[in-house]
């Protein structure tokens, strides 16, 4: 569909008042006539004899009377029209209609690659793409897509989108109200009836005229209005309008215009001689706000797909490690909490997940399982050198203080405790007073900031403690030894598991480790 008429501009386009003749100057001059009324009286019946010679008889100057005949010029005008005020309905403030004028300008292949930012083929393209590909690939997709629209293609599409508008305007005119005046008899599209119209006085219809000359000055007539039609048709899946009358129509308005004779009935009805009428010009860009909310959409979806990945490895790692994903261990740091932040737009403890994951995998592995097998490990066995044996000993170390600390700091958020009370106080203040309310969001920074130096002391000391388990499971294989040399002796004391239970502790170590690298960024295992 091809709907470039040429440039329109955003201006409101005037059409100029008559001026009066040299030979009226010259004769005021003479007579001395410097009386503004008496100057505008002049010009006015100067109006209506320019429309008793007019061949549109519309108007009756004497008694500014409105005739049969204008009734029956917009009449005609609303036969043509109707069946596009019903099927056009809403279609100024329809996105659709900005969307099929774009798409109007696109070739198959290019209205192909803009599907592929559509939700469904980013959703499929993220089952068979790691994400860091899937980022790059609608990146790509997105810069061929912006690439299509130059500027000479945005001009074309913005302009045929504002013939559309005007168009569309002029159909939405209240036609029906306007007829209905000069017959009460008229039913709304019943075009079966024979109307009767009626002269009426011309200020009853006055505000109706001024309101007309707005979109009827603002129509592009020398529009190709057959591409336009066929554009509609493609649009709503049916003809809009009868094009062949419509052209017709279009010739007939075409004249009335330049004939002036509608401005004219305006200026003798509002006995203004000066009276302009405006015309309502679209100059809507499309393009832009199009392709920034593709953007935008884009972004988010692309977002949506890394979260539902991330929610699902996140769920897959929790069950490995502790047969569910639902775990609650916290007291204070909580999602309860949260809903009284929220109420105060605030966004509250952002850590609760990991931190109760924490908490679970401390208490119900490290400070078992694993604290039973570094006891083993460190007790009874003979290291090579002190450095490896170190190591495990400063992670374990590290990992205990972590867990006083985290247990600590959960206390310290309850309602007697030092940061909890602070919280409950702001939070009773923060109503009356902003300031407390800043003061509340420092302190929500506070806490957080805590518990993600919790998790990262953790996360450090288990990822130090796995690569010694790794490097220990290997040296438990190899001969000679080189980290510990009485592995049997260690075997022994574990009952002839060692070598099962450190793969039990590296393998959930590691899963954790992967599990808050989704909260925080650390170096894997």
């Amino acid at each position: 569909m091809d709907l470039d008429q040429g440039p329109l501009s955003d201006r409101k386009a005037e059409a100029p008042a008559p001026k009066p003749s040299f030979l009226q100057k010259i004769l005021s001059i003479f007579t001395g006539s410097g009386d503004p009324e008496a100057e505008k009286k002049k010009l006015l019946k100067q109006i209506g004899r320019d429309l008793s010679k007019s061949r549109y008889k519309f108007f009756k100057a004497k008694g500014d009377e409105t005739l049969p005949g204008m009734a029956r010029f917009f009449y005609e005008i609303y036969k043509t029209i109707a069946p596009a005020q019903v099927l056009l309905q809403n279609s100024e403030s329809s996105g659709s209609l900005r969307s099929f004028v774009i798409d109007s300008f696109l070739t198959p292949e290019q209205i192909e690659l803009s599907s592929q930012l559509s939700e469904s083929y980013i959703s499929e393209l993220s089952r068979t793409k790691p994400l860091k590909d899937l980022q790059e690939t609608v990146k790509n997709t997105m810069v061929q897509v912006f690439s299509v629209f130059d500027t000479e293609i945005q001009r074309k599409i913005d302009e045929s989108y504002n013939i559309l508008l005007s168009f569309i305007r002029f159909c939405n005119f209240d036609y029906f109200f306007l007829l209905k005046k000069f017959d009460s008899n008229l039913t709304e599209r019943n075009f079966n009836y024979n109307p009767r119209f009626e002269s009426i006085s011309g200020d009853y219809i006055k505000d109706d005229l001024k309101d007309f000359l707005e979109v009827f000055n603002g129509l592009n007539m020398e529009a190709d209005w057959k591409h336009i039609f066929a554009g509609l048709k493609e649009y709503r899946n049916l003809d809009v309008i009868n094009v062949d009358v419509w052209i017709k129509l279009v010739s007939a308005m075409r004249d009335v215009r330049s004939s002036q004779v509608l401005p004219q009935i305006v200026r003798l009805i509002d006995k203004d001689p000066f009276f302009t009428p405006i015309a309502l010009v679209s100059n809507e860009k499309i393009v832009d706000p199009y392709l920034q909310k593709l953007k935008t959409q884009t972004d988010v979806l692309v977002q949506k797909v890394i979260q539902e990945k991330r929610n699902s490895k996140v769920e897959e790692l929790a069950k490995l490690i502790f047969g569910t994903s639902a775990i609650s261990r916290m007291k204070n740091y909580a999602e309860k909490a949260n809903v009284v932040f929220a109420k105060k737009m605030l966004g509250g403890f952002t850590y609760v997940q990991p931190l109760n994951f924490l908490k679970a995998f401390l208490l119900d592995f490290f400070k078992k399982d694993i604290r039973e097998l570094i006891d083993i490990l460190l007790i009874r066995g003979k290291w090579s050198t002190s450095i490896s044996s170190q190591t495990l000993s400063e992670s374990f170390h590290s990992l205990m203080s972590a867990s006083e600390a985290l247990i600590q700091f959960d206390d310290s958020l309850a309602d007697d405790g030092d940061f909890g009370s602070r919280l409950r106080t702001t939070l009773a203040k923060a109503d009356r007073d902003k300031e407390q309310v800043k003061y509340l969001r420092n302190l929500l920074r506070d806490a957080n900031n805590q518990a993600v130096s919790i998790i990262n002391q953790s996360a450090s000391a288990l990822i130090a403690m796995g690569r010694t388990f790794k490097s220990l499971i290997e040296d438990f294989d190899r001969s000679p030894h080189e980290m510990i040399i009485n592995w049997k002796e260690v075997d022994n004391a574990s009952g002839g598991n060692v070598k099962p239970l450190m793969l039990d502790c590296y393998k959930k170590i590691y899963y954790f480790v992967q599990l808050m690298q989704y909260y925080v960024k650390e170096d894997a295992v």
